[in-house]
C-alpha cells in the first residue's frame, strides 16, 4: 500500500526484514526441537543461533535469489553464509519451504490482527464518548432518506458502536482461527520429521499446531480472516456514509472538524466537504477487494499449488495496511466530528409535526376507529402537510372526523417528544451495560 495510506507500525509487520527474521527464528526453533529428539547434532543447533543478533542482507538474498529463483533457498543460502556451510549443515532438516512460508504468513497476520484490535478499541472509544455525549440530542430518524420518526444522535452512535463491537469479536475469532503453524514436510504426513518439532516451534511463535496439513496450511482459515477484514472495512463505510449525509448542505447535522487553513476546493473558496469520510468510503473497497481472491484460495490442487502464493503476496500487506489505517483515520473522525442539536431539531421540524403521524395513528385506533379509517384520516392530513405546507397538528384540530375521536388535549400530547426517547436508557443498558 502507498505511504500516504499507510501507519509503520503495521508496515513493518510486512517487511523483508521482519519476514526474513521470522524464517530464521522458524529455522532455528526447529534445530532447537530436532536436537533434542537426537536427530541432529546440538552444537549444529547451537550454532544456528550465532545469527540471532545479524541483520540479514535483504540485498544479498536478492541477488542469491536471482539465481535460485527460490526464495527459501535463498534464504538458507545467506544463513549458511553467516554461520557457516558446515554448522548449517542440519538447517531445514525434513522441513519443505510452505513449513517456513505458511507459518510465517500466520505469525504476520497475528500480528497484523494484534494491531487492528488496537485500531477496532480506538474506535469503540471514541463512539461510546460520543454517544453518551448525545444520549438525549434528538434528531429526525430517516428511512429511504425521507424523515421518519425522532431519534437521537446518541441512539446512532450507540448502533455504530454496536455493530464494531461485533465486528471486534469477530476478528478476535479470526485471530485464533488464523493462528496456527505446520512444520510437517513435504505433503503434510511428518515422513521426514517428527510431529514433535511442529509443536516446539509453535510454542515458541505463539502459534497452535495445524491438525492435519497438506503440504501447506488450509486456506479456509485465510479467507475466513480476510473476510472478516472486509465485513469491518463495510462497517467503517457504513459510518462514513452516514457522517457524508449528515455533513450535506441542505442537512448539516454534523461536519468532520475543518482545521485553520484547510481548504474545501481549488475554485469554490466556501466548501467545507467530508473528504475523510469519502476517503474511508474508497479504502473500504480496497479492503473488501481481497475477500474474494482470498476465498478462491481455498480450492488448491490435491497436496499443494501456489495458485494463492502470489495472491496473499499482496492481499496479506495491502489489506492489513489499509484497514490499520483507516481504523485510526475514522477514530480521528469521530473523535473530532462537529454536531449541531439546533440543526438536527430544525431539520425535525421541517415539515411542521409531520412525524408524529403514527402516534395519531395509534391513538385513532385506540378510540375505536378501524385502521383502514385511521390511517385514512392521518394520510389526507399529512399530505396537506407535503403538499400546501400546512401545520400537521392544525390540520388535524381541524378536521371533524378526528376530533369526533380524539380531544384537543390527545392530540396535542401526541406532539411531546419526550415520548420517543422514553427508552433511550434501556437500550444504552443493552449496548454498554448498566
Amino acid at each position: 500500500m502507498i505511504p500516504r495510506y499507510s501507519r509503520p507500525e503495521m508496515v513493518a509487520i510486512w517487511s523483508p526484514e521482519t519476514k526474513f527474521r521470522i524464517w530464521y527464528e522458524i529455522e532455528a526453533h526447529a534445530c532447537d526441537a530436532q536436537a533434542d529428539l537426537g536427530v541432529i547434532p546440538r552444537e549444529n543447533a547451537a550454532a544456528v543461533w550465532k545469527a540471532k543478533d545479524v541483520e540479514f542482507d535483504v540485498a544479498r538474498i536478492d541477488e542469491i535469489e536471482a539465481v535460485t529463483k527460490h526464495d527459501v533457498i535463498a534464504f538458507l543460502t545467506h544463513l549458511a553464509e553467516i554461520i557457516g556451510n558446515d554448522e548449517a549443515r542440519f538447517v531445514h532438516q525434513g522441513m519443505t519451504s510452505s513449513d517456513v512460508l505458511d507459518t510465517t504468513f500466520n505469525v504476520q497476520l497475528v500480528r497484523a490482527a494484534d494491531i487492528l484490535l488496537l485500531g477496532v478499541d480506538r474506535v469503540l472509544a471514541a463512539l461510546k464518548t460520543r454517544a453518551h455525549e448525545h444520549k438525549f440530542s434528538v434528531r429526525i430518524g430517516r428511512s429511504h432518506g425521507i424523515h421518519a420518526e425522532p431519534t437521537t444522535m446518541g441512539l446512532t452512535f450507540a448502533r455504530f458502536y454496536a455493530e464494531m463491537d461485533r465486528n471486534k469479536a469477530r476478528l478476535q475469532a479470526a485471530r485464533a482461527e488464523i493462528a496456527t503453524g505446520a512444520i510437517s514436510g513435504a505433503v503434510g504426513t511428518f515422513a521426514n520429521i517428527d510431529p514433535a518439532v511442529e509443536e516446539h516451534v509453535c510454542a515458541k511463535l505463539g502459534l497452535t499446531p495445524e491438525p492435519i496439513s497438506t503440504q501447506v496450511i488450509p486456506r479456509d482459515r485465510h479467507a475466513m480472516f480476510f473476510a472478516t477484514l472486509g465485513v469491518i472495512a463495510s462497517s467503517i463505510e457504513n459510518i462514513a456514509t452516514e457522517i457524508r449525509h449528515m455533513q450535506r448542505t441542505e442537512v448539516l447535522e454534523a461536519e468532520e472538524f475543518f482545521s485553520k487553513g484547510q481548504k474545501g476546493s481549488s475554485a469554490m473558496p466556501h466548501k467545507r466537504n467530508p473528504v475523510l469520510t469519502e476517503n474511508l468510503t474508497g479504502l473500504a473497497r480496497l479492503v473488501r477487494m481481497s475477500v474474494i481472491p482470498a476465498l478462491e484460495n481455498v480450492a488448491l490442487w490435491h497436496e499443494r499449488d501456489i495458485s494463492h502464493s502470489s495472491v496473499e503476496r499482496a492481499i496479506g500487506p495491502d489489506t492489513t495496511v489499509t484497514l490499520d489505517f483507516a481504523l485510526h483515520r475514522l477514530a480521528g473522525v469521530i473523535e473530532n466530528l462537529v454536531l449541531y442539536p439546533e440543526t438536527m431539531l430544525a431539520n425535525m421540524n421541517k415539515f411542521r409535526g409531520l412525524v408524529m403521524s403514527q402516534r395519531v395513528l395509534l391513538a385513532l385506533t385506540q378510540a375505536g376507529v378501524s385502521r383502514e379509517d385511521s390511517y385514512r384520516l392521518v394520510q389526507r392530513n399529512a399530505m396537506k402537510v407535503w403538499e400546501e405546507g400546512k401545520d400537521f397538528r392544525e390540520e388535524l384540530l381541524g378536521d371533524a372526523e378526528v376530533l369526533a375521536a380524539l380531544s384537543e388535549a390527545e392530540i396535542n400530547e401526541k406532539f411531546d417528544l419526550a415520548y420517543h426517547t422514553k427508552h433511550v436508557d434501556t437500550i444504552f443498558n443493552r449496548v454498554f451495560g448498566a
